[in-house]
């Protein structure tokens, strides 16, 4: 359990958020000169999405429960994990998206097992080169994919900001 932090203009945008964009559809009406922009979506519109996106993951939490806080662009995740990965999967595939800066994890674990790394991606990264860094072989970034499907669909489809769960040696 604990907050973590993401690159808030970096990762998946599954909704229609983005403020410069608020500012071009605003409308004036013509029988009143009155500006009315046109809405973001709602905190609970916002979480439902993050709420689907945890579910295409496939993982093993019951009562999952995500709230999401626009003014501090902030999701917050709740449930019983059967495992640490299963957690740490959650945490990652709602903080991979844009406009979500942090994901502060009240998931519980059934079994007990240690906290993987949180990686994030710089520019020039392979899983291969952090495979290196972290393991001492680059033929290990096998294993860094595999504890990050299937957020990743291709060992080379990485990208500056991601955040990606590392296992222990």
């Amino acid at each position: 359990m604990g907050m973590f932090s993401f690159a808030k203009d970096i990762g998946d945008k599954i909704f229609n958020r983005d403020d410069d964009k608020h500012d071009a559809k605003t409308e004036t009406k013509a029988d009143a000169n009155t500006q009315v922009k046109s809405s973001e979506p709602s905190a609970q519109s916002v979480a439902s999405l993050l709420l689907r996106r945890i579910q295409q993951q496939n993982l093993n939490i019951s009562n999952l429960k995500v709230k999401y806080n626009g003014s501090t662009d902030t999701a917050e995740i709740s449930g019983d994990a059967k495992t640490q990965a299963d957690r740490e999967k959650a945490i990652i595939a709602i903080g991979n998206v844009q406009n979500v800066a942090k994901v502060i994890d009240n998931i519980n674990i059934e079994e007990d097992a240690p906290e993987s790394t949180m990686y994030t991606v710089e520019s020039g990264d392979s899983l291969s080169k952090i495979a290196q860094n972290v393991y001492g072989s680059s033929s290990d970034y096998m294993k860094i994919f595999e504890a990050n499907k299937p957020m990743l669909s291709d060992p080379d489809k990485i990208y500056p900001g991601q955040v990606l769960r590392i296992p222990k040696p």
